[in-house]
């Protein structure tokens, strides 16, 4: 099977391509990248006045399979990372059962060879049944493919637990991928500690929340010589930490959602859950010194964090309703909105934080489009203006703040090893 993806501005930050050009794949490979490629093709793509780029990798997807697939399934939120111009996605481990054995990470990657439009690769969990008290069996896990571990949506409290699992990383050569929150200084909160938190009679979630578990985790990953991956950034001090930390030559990584770099907590509605995410929405001061890493290359990875909940969950208190937003179909747009269009990123950057970099957090050979490389792809239309539609997602959930947001830049195509896997009409 053969594709020609014609006139289409090819760009690939793995060897700094920038140009007009045709893409030919031949059996799930590209086989060209040169101007005006005469060669004939199975199937055609007119990709003028379109980016043509490596297909996304999202590091962080909540796909609530097994346990809660009334929320997400393997099959649905595949459709929603095509839709969204994602060929590669790491699936976090709290779902119920928890994956904390190989036999979990076997049950995702088998329904996702067979059912899912886009490789799905699935993390596992640091401790059994993520409870902070026991090692899981992290070796039997990465043989079964995981390509990373994390203790998502929590941290691990007992620091010498999580530097004994720093130690295993290095030694199986994959990353911690951190969601860093202090449990003992949470103390019931759901919005930022602010002056909105007091006005609406809400308890607070501090920066130092956050801030204090990312010093730690660096300070570990120093001790031990890990790869630590930091997730879901949200404070300005962050960005410091993880700036600090590359001048000693941590091996740190650090990614960034387009909430966090889009919205602050002036700009909630109150009483909207869709607004209620962990970590939460902060001042405007933390989303420009975001923005700011991002620009400056000291965050490397731009990530979702995708976290799909039912209507009937969402539609509760602030202080009831579950944390978190869907965020596979709006990412892109967002990003080129939002970092591209206001001059904070060049399009070869936008491609390198959501392809390049989070495929080299993990170790996979993608994020290029290189002769010879998968040809996973994404065909990417700059000038496309609309309103975002919840309604119209693949994505068994609708819980998004930006539903009606108005943004620039849509997927036209997604294509996973050489196979249209979605189009637009």
């Amino acid at each position: 099977m053969t594709l020609l993806i014609r006139n289409g501005r090819v760009i690939d930050p793995a060897s700094n391509v920038d140009m007009t050009a045709d893409v030919l794949v031949e059996n799930g490979i590209v086989s060209k990248v040169m101007p005006q490629i005469q060669d004939q093709a199975d199937q055609q793509i007119n990709a003028e006045g379109c980016y043509v780029m490596p297909g996304f990798i999202d590091l962080h997807v909540h796909l609530r399979d097994p346990g809660q697939e009334h929320k997400e399934t393997v099959v649905t939120g595949a459709a929603a990372a095509a839709r969204g111009g994602y060929t590669t996605i790491v699936a976090m481990p709290n779902t119920k059962p928890v994956v904390d054995n190989a036999d979990v990470v076997n049950y995702v990657h088998n329904k996702a060879k067979n059912m899912a439009k886009v490789n799905i690769l699935q993390a596992g969990a640091i401790t059994k049944k993520m409870e902070g008290m026991q090692l899981a069996d992290i070796e039997q896990m990465v043989l079964a493919g995981s390509p990373a571990v994390s203790e998502d949506g929590k941290s691990v409290m007992n620091a010498y637990l999580l530097r004994e699992a720093m130690q295993l990383a290095k030694k199986l050569d994959i990353p911690v991928l951190s969601h860093c929150e202090d449990r003992n200084l949470l103390n019931g909160g759901v919005v930022n500690d602010d002056e909105n938190a007091k006005k609406y009679g809400l308890p607070g979630i501090s920066n130092s929340v956050e801030d204090v578990i990312a010093m730690r985790d660096v300070m570990l990953a120093k001790d031990t010589g890990a790869k630590l991956h930091l997730c879901h950034c949200s404070t300005k001090d962050s960005v410091e930490i993880v700036r600090a930390a590359k001048e000693k030559n941590v091996r740190i990584t650090a990614e960034v959602c387009p909430h966090h770099f889009t919205l602050s907590s002036d700009d909630m509605i109150p009483g909207d859950t869709n607004y209620k995410m962990n970590p939460p929405l902060r001042k405007r001061e933390d989303v420009e010194a975001l923005r700011q890493g991002l620009k400056e290359g000291i965050m490397d990875v731009i990530a979702t964090d995708h976290a799909p909940h039912a209507k009937e969950e969402k539609n509760d208190s602030m202080l009831r309703a579950p944390f978190g937003i869907v965020g596979l179909e709006t990412a892109a747009a967002l990003t080129y909105t939002e970092l591209v269009l206001s001059g904070c990123l060049s399009v070869m950057q936008m491609a390198e934080k959501m392809s390049l970099n989070p495929a080299r957090v993990i170790g996979l050979d993608k994020g290029s489009l290189e002769p010879g490389k998968a040809a996973d792809l994404v065909i990417f239309d700059p000038h496309k203006t609309y309103k975002i539609e919840a309604s119209q997602f693949a994505s068994k959930s609708r819980n998004t703040p930006f539903n009606g947001r108005e943004v620039t830049g849509a997927v036209r195509a997604t294509i996973v090893g050489g196979e249209i896997v979605y189009q637009a009409d």
